[in-house]
């Protein structure tokens, strides 16, 4: 399949191009051709499916051209060895848990995907890749962690200083070996920024292969739209609307959600649940994007100005802002409202939400309320382990909650970080002088 670029539709690669590259020559992201459909005959064998089965399936739909089924098979048996189990609240509420992969957030499953696949892309290459990666929290960890001791990729993370909580900053700064941490003295948009502009510096494009691993890269978003179908073919009472909120800063997951939509997964509409940062919820209010600076919120991951995949969303939905609007819905919410919401959900349901889930979790208790639905199937995405913000869910529901092994193993690690400033050039001068060195 080929793959174009959102600024340029007759700008069309290869599926290995488009992953290597990660943002293609102007600038755009890219997008496949098509997304077709899945047979009906799936969607009725569904839940007879394992998550590995639907995995390959969905995979198939998109890269049979680019990668044998036996390779595609094993990539994805050997990337996505933890489930994404979905919950159930009451007849209505339920919570797709993403946290059971080594970083205990979502972007586990696209970073170890997209980590093999590129693994599998460059097996008879001899010049060495450079990941460039910048977070708001848990893809850098979840990137460290997928494509540790990769052979031939080392990976640079770029995070904003003092604005990642302890633990992500722990399991981002301590992997060593082929992992680069620099802390920026900027916001995540800086850091997004810094990446992008790299990508389009022939100074540094000559000198090395460069590729991303955030949600820029279509190899990050492809895997993530599995778990959308998994969550479906394990709903009860598949004849109900199917309601689906996405805790959203980069846009990235929700846009996967999208390309599920499009291969014919029967969701009525998604809801893009932002925090303080919500430059898309004012765009579908007024039709208008207007990206600003980012501002520190609880939800961190979300704490994006700019989203890159609102490039990925126009171009789904041609530019229409009104068949945006029919897809998508969208509520932000503060601070207080998301503790309160993590109580609520704690003392109802005895069950947890991280901060993310919590707006998630809100966005979607007001979507219905304000249509009134009285029989449906909603799902809330648990992006992360709400022990990965441990002093603001203590706080919130008043007693201690237990650290995974896996985080208590990270605490005891000495963070390894570079420190640079958000200056460009700064940043463009250490790449090229590790490229020498």
């Amino acid at each position: 399949m080929k793959f174009y670029s959102t600024n340029n539709k007759s700008n069309q690669v290869s599926f290995r191009e488009a992953v290597l590259k990660g943002l293609a020559d102007d600038g755009g992201l890219f997008m496949p051709s098509e997304i077709p459909p899945l047979s009906e005959k799936f969607f009725k064998e569904i839940k007879n499916l394992s998550f590995h089965e639907i995995a390959f399936q969905a995979a198939a739909n998109l890269l049979s051209e680019d990668i044998p089924s036996v390779d595609l098979k094993s990539i994805i048996e050997s990337s996505l060895t933890f489930g994404a189990p979905l919950v159930k609240l009451n007849n209505q509420l339920n919570v797709l848990e993403l946290f059971h992969g080594p970083t205990l957030a979502f972007k586990d499953f696209g970073a170890r995907f997209m980590a093999k696949v590129m693994e599998y892309l460059i097996r008879n290459e001899d010049k060495e890749i450079t990941i460039l990666a910048a977070t708001s929290g848990d893809t850098g960890s979840a990137v460290a962690q997928g494509f540790y001791n990769s052979a031939g990729i080392s990976v640079i993370l770029l995070y904003p200083s003092g604005k990642v909580s302890l633990i992500q900053e722990k399991q981002l700064t301590t992997i060593g070996g082929n992992i680069t941490a620099l802390e920026v003295d900027g916001t995540f948009d800086d850091c997004q920024r810094l990446v992008k502009q790299a990508f389009l510096d022939k100074d540094i494009t000559d000198e090395k292969i460069l590729s991303s691993a955030n949600s820029i890269n279509i190899a990050r978003l492809i895997p993530q739209s599995f778990y959308y179908i998994h969550a479906y073919a394990q709903l009860k009472d598949l004849a109900k609307d199917v309601f689906i909120s996405v805790p959203s800063g980069n846009f990235g997951n929700l846009t996967a959600g999208l390309f599920a939509k499009q291969m014919r997964l029967p969701v009525k509409k998604f809801i893009a649940a932002v925090n303080a940062n919500d430059v898309f919820d004012h765009y579908l209010q007024t039709g208008n994007f207007s990206p600003r600076a980012s501002v520190k919120t609880l939800s961190n991951a979300m704490d994006v100005g700019n989203p890159s995949n609102f490039a990925r969303i126009l171009d789904l939905y041609n530019n229409q802002h009104d068949f945006i609007k029919e897809n998508i819905s969208s509520f932000s919410f503060n601070d207080d409202q998301t503790k309160e919401a993590i109580e609520e959900v704690y003392k109802q349901y005895n069950y947890l939400l991280d901060p993310h889930g919590a707006v998630g979790y809100l966005a979607l208790q007001k979507f219905i309320a304000q249509n009134n639905y009285k029989d449906y199937n909603g799902i809330v995405l648990e992006t992360a382990h709400p022990a990965k913000f441990k002093d603001a869910v203590e706080e919130t529901i008043g007693s201690k909650i237990e650290l995974p092994e896996i985080l208590k193993e990270s605490l005891k690690k000495e963070k390894q970080s570079i420190k640079i400033s958000s200056r460009y050039e700064d940043f463009k001068s250490f790449i090229l002088n590790k490229v020498e060195s």
